[in-house]
């Protein structure tokens, strides 16, 4: 609902990277009635957040098999979002010998955030994503690839989504100390655009 999801899937359309998003390995789980998916089921439609060791697991498992296919560039979609989740992804990056390179936030309005999720419909299967208001499915209720019937997500509605803001800011302002101590900006000198990469994504 940030648009991370979208401005990931143009890094992956631009650029030779994997997209990893937490929430499509999460709800595939789901799908699928795994012990993980079961755990992680309520605490999804609620507007919690997952322990952060369900979702490294999952992650890590990710990552072995990108890079036992030789594939050395992803994007994480959605994760970290914890200080603790950040903690435990560290090491886990060491160990792959895969660091982070860039990290970032988006900075987006609540209200805006929350009319995004109300017009938000999504094809389960594939994780497409479509908003009534900037990017419709070109025959209504139907994903443009397959022609299946899109969903509402079950936690796409306002209680759950206000929820689901409080806890982010709760969680995540640690977070992003955590990574401004360790960053090197962008752009140093604040007069210095960003490069022109990022600012036609």
């Amino acid at each position: 609902s940030s648009g991370k999801g979208t401005l990931s899937s143009r890094l992956v359309e631009k650029y030779d990277v994997e997209q990893i998003s937490t929430g499509d390995l999460l709800r595939a789980e789901v799908q699928a009635r795994t012990e993980l998916g079961l755990q992680a089921e309520g605490i999804m439609a609620s507007g919690g957040i997952v322990d952060a060791s369900l979702v490294l697991r999952l992650v890590s498992n990710k990552l072995n098999q990108l890079m036992h296919h030789g594939i050395q560039n992803w994007v994480l979609d959605g994760f970290p979002r914890t200080l603790e989740q950040g903690r435990l992804l560290d090491p886990l990056l060491r160990q792959l010998s895969s660091p982070l390179s860039l990290v970032v936030n988006l900075d987006v309005p609540d209200q805006v955030i929350l009319n995004r999720i109300q017009d938000r419909w999504t094809h389960l299967k594939s994780g497409r994503v479509y908003n009534l208001s900037y990017n419709r499915p070109k025959v209504p209720g139907l994903d443009d690839i397959t022609g299946e019937p899109l969903s509402k997500r079950p936690d796409d509605n306002p209680e759950v989504a206000t929820r689901r803001l409080q806890a982010f800011y709760q969680t995540t302002s640690p977070l992003l100390a955590y990574y401004s101590s360790q960053a090197i900006p962008l752009s140093p000198n604040p007069s210095t655009p960003h490069p022109p990469e990022l600012a036609t994504l």
